[in-house]
């Protein structure tokens, strides 16, 4: 009688084992196997990174293997299963895989196919139709949208982490527990002592010293030696954590009224401020956004206070970008002072510290949580609720997602939520941070999120012109190298034009995300069809690239550029200043964060700024969700140019006191997961 060799490769993570009874059966184009009983308690099968074969008898040649059948029982308490795959030897011989990377809880059955990618157009036999079919209808059932706050874009329909579908679950809750890891921080930090001294200020800069950790030869150690020049001011707009606001000058708006014999001592080459816009030397940084944004009033002991600056930059001699006028106000008038770098050494230095902090604000909400975090929850909702396992787009961006829903999750379960975390630090905490997002909306574009058209559109795309613009060459090459890989794919599975626009499935995976993420606004510009290879090819790797690259650009240097408490206050305690002369350092001091909220956002930036357990980079699959031998080889092409990213990064950055390496894919993550 015909025989099958069967495989089961049971997951390395914790509690991944399992002593239920475990029964499988086989389902081929020529008939269906008895189901057999693979594992029993106590027997020691389905151990945690455990790989088990089994002989599996039938009465007559089953054909061509379509699907395998796993049925879990529980022996006596729950006890999930993550399965990886299992594999399949025939009675000629031949091996087939069937992927499956998912948890089997409670007394469930899951259904496997082999893991060949298909296109909805390639399943002939009813019985696959079927199965595709029905594991949308399940997931869709699964994965429901909620609107979290109006305005937002929509997100997963659950309360809390324990809500979520135990597939996209973290393996261990208590690792991402923010309430447990800022006060693990902290402890770290050794700033524990003060977290509770709200309203308790500094006596002075260096005082802020005492809850700092000076790590040598860090760029946090660099920011706080040389936080106050004008150069690391303007640096930092370039290639701190926040290197997306700003754009070339191409004209000076009307309601930020500098002349020239304000800014006459600052420019350089004997030309008019004008001459200067012409020939590209003015940059401009304006947080219009924070305009009539409500300060933080959750507690009635500390005001705080916002403020909407406009800062003026320009390319000096050396082709660094130094600050030249800085007004803390939208609505110019008598009590809202243009400050500039010949005015009193604190005046000026208190107007950089306001733009610091909007910097901070615009960061953290609208940069990293609404352009990376809320976007890459879209993209992965939809995917589960379109892309079937099947489907070559669903494996080629399943690693992309990974923890992704489960972490905006618990941000809202601690974080961003009503009297979470987010409100016990920063100005924009007690809901002035979903004002932003609201106001974000209508800048969240389609082509915003196309890197190379996005540094285009703000006139930032010149390297003779600006040359020590990292974050635009590293990413550059980035999505250039996802570009090529998502191609590569593409053309293994679409074979023309004709083919994109067939693919019902993928249709409706773009729709979802237009409709539901973009909340179908036809201005965001995000299509609601795509027709083309090419588009396909840029559409996914704006995903692949903000759920990996971008987010990694803007999150992981928080600690850097953001421990030294006066180069990013969290909070300002006094209003910007309406005057000039007036400024002391007393007044500085007292402006910035107190004593405990300056521990807790330093613990809330060295947490976020920490890699997960067992981080998968960039281009590292371990789970093998493609089968076929063009992907693999297309896979090992893009790690490949992922290393030479990487060589030319290390490269460049040798001997920099400042280097750049957020974007070295090495240290990118696959997916938004912290």
């Amino acid at each position: 009688m015909p025989s099958y060799t069967v495989t089961v490769a049971t997951g390395s993570q914790w509690f991944a084992g399992t002593d239920d009874y475990v029964y499988l059966s086989l389902e081929g184009t020529a008939g269906c196997s008895e189901r057999h009983l693979l594992d029993k308690p106590f027997y020691n099968d389905f151990e945690r990174g455990a790989v088990d074969s089994y002989d599996v008898t039938v009465e007559e040649d089953l054909g061509e293997i379509q699907l395998i059948k796993i049925e879990k029982r529980k022996y006596w308490y729950q006890d999930d299963w993550y399965l990886k795959y299992i594999t399949v030897k025939t009675p000629m011989g031949d091996y087939l895989e069937f992927p499956c990377y998912r948890w089997i809880t409670d007394e469930k059955e899951i259904v496997l196919r082999d893991g060949r990618a298909k296109l909805p157009r390639d399943d002939k036999t009813q019985i696959l139709k079927q199965h595709r079919r029905k594991e949308l209808e399940t997931r869709q059932k699964m994965y429901r949208w909620k609107e979290w706050h109006p305005g937002f874009p929509l997100s997963i329909d659950a309360h809390s982490h324990s809500d979520l579908p135990r597939d996209i679950q973290f393996d261990n809750e208590k690792g991402i527990d923010f309430i447990l890891n800022y006060s693990k921080a902290m402890e770290n930090l050794y700033v524990n002592r003060f977290m509770h001294m709200f309203q308790s200020s500094w006596s002075d800069f260096a005082d802020f010293e005492r809850i700092f950790v000076r790590i040598s030869n860090t760029i946090s150690e660099y920011v706080m030696q040389h936080w106050k020049e004008d150069f690391m001011f303007g640096y930092q707009f370039l290639n701190g954590c926040n290197p997306v606001l700003i754009r070339r000058c191409t004209e000076i708006p009307k309601k930020l009224p500098v002349t020239m014999d304000m800014v006459e001592c600052s420019l350089e080459r004997n030309l008019t401020l004008e001459e200067e816009v012409k020939q590209g030397n003015i940059f401009i940084v304006d947080y219009e956004l924070l305009d009539g944004v409500d300060a933080n009033k959750t507690d009635p002991c500390t005001i705080q206070y916002l403020a909407a600056p406009i800062c003026l930059l320009y390319k000096n001699l050396e082709n660094k970008i130094v600050p030249i006028a800085i007004q803390l106000a939208q609505k110019p008038g008598p009590d809202n002072p243009i400050f500039l770098p010949s005015d009193a050494t604190y005046d000026w230095l208190l107007a950089k510290i306001w733009v610091r902090s909007s910097d901070f604000h615009i960061h953290q909400t609208v940069t990293h949580l609404l352009r990376t975090h809320l976007v890459s929850e879209v993209f992965s909702i939809a995917m589960f609720r379109q892309l079937p396992a099947v489907h070559p787009l669903f494996k080629l961006l399943v690693p992309h997602m990974r923890f992704t829903i489960a972490i905006n999750t618990k941000a809202r379960e601690q974080l961003i939520c009503e009297c979470g975390l987010f409100d016990k630090a920063n100005a924009t905490g007690g809901g002035g941070h979903v004002q932003m997002v609201q106001k974000a909306m209508k800048d969240l574009t389609y082509s915003s999120l196309c890197f190379p058209e996005e540094i285009k559109a703000k006139g930032m795309d010149s390297k003779e012109d600006i040359p020590y613009y990292y974050y635009r060459d590293d990413g550059i090459k980035v999505w250039e190298a996802i570009k090529s890989f998502a191609e590569d794919v593409i053309h293994i599975y679409y074979e023309n034009d004709e083919v994109v626009c067939e693919d019902v499935e993928l249709q409706a995976f773009v729709k979802d995300i237009y409709v539901y993420g973009m909340r179908g606004v036809k201005a965001s510009g995000f299509p609601k069809m795509v027709r083309t290879r090419e588009k396909l090819a840029e559409y996914l790797t704006v995903i692949i690239f903000t759920t990996s690259a971008q987010h990694a650009a803007v999150n992981f240097g928080q600690y850097d550029w953001c421990s030294w408490i006066p180069n990013a206050p969290p909070t300002m305690r006094r209003p910007p200043p309406t005057e000039k002369g007036t400024v002391t350092i007393e007044q500085i001091v007292e402006s910035l964060p107190d004593r405990g909220r300056s521990c807790w956002h330093l613990g809330a930036v060295w947490a976020l700024s920490q890699f997960q357990d067992n981080e998968l980079f960039l281009g590292m699959y371990p789970d093998e969700h493609f089968v076929e031998k063009p992907v693999k080889e297309a896979m090992a092409k893009f790690r490949k140019n992922l290393d030479e990213i990487v060589n030319t990064i290390t490269e460049r950055n040798k001997n920099k006191k400042l280097p750049y390496y957020y974007l070295s894919p090495d240290r990118i993550p696959n997916s938004v997961a912290v």
